[in-house]
């Protein structure tokens, strides 16, 4: 492909993706970046959110929380602590997940406790918006 870069998505266990591509919009720590081809070279923290990319002009989904992006002319190096496709994440198993972080967050007294939760909520939310934008149901971008 003629003005594209690599996308390459890891996490401690597995390669999740390796592609290339047109664009990536990530969730970085301090708010979302753009990045495309022959990009200023930068480091980002990842927050949690939906990543996307373009091939052909079609939008492609991978829900991230956490980890680092490695920006470069030529590639997107995602180094995270959860990825996941937005066709295979199990919409059902996050809700369920979303329902049990907000029955603990109304039993938590203990702000440590509190914020873990609320984290745990916040993954749970972005799975299922990034499958449901995937699948047309919603917009991100």
């Amino acid at each position: 492909m003629a003005n594209t870069l690599t996308l390459e998505i890891v996490t401690p266990d597995k390669m999740v993706l390796r592609e290339e591509v047109e664009y990536v919009g990530a969730p970085g720590i301090n708010g979302e970046f753009g990045v495309l081809p022959n990009h200023i070279p930068f480091l980002s923290a990842l927050g949690i959110g939906g990543l996307y990319y373009k091939v052909n002009g079609k939008k492609y989904y991978v829900f991230v929380a956490g980890g680092f992006a490695e920006i470069t002319p030529t590639k997107v190096s995602v180094l995270a602590e959860v990825a996941e496709r937005a066709e295979d994440i199990d919409l059902e198993r996050a809700r369920r997940a979303q329902e049990r972080a907000e029955q603990r967050i109304r039993q938590q007294q203990e702000k440590v406790e509190y914020a873990a939760t609320q984290a745990a909520l916040s993954r749970a939310i972005h799975r299922m918006r990034c499958r449901q934008y995937a699948s047309g149901e919603g917009s991100l971008h």
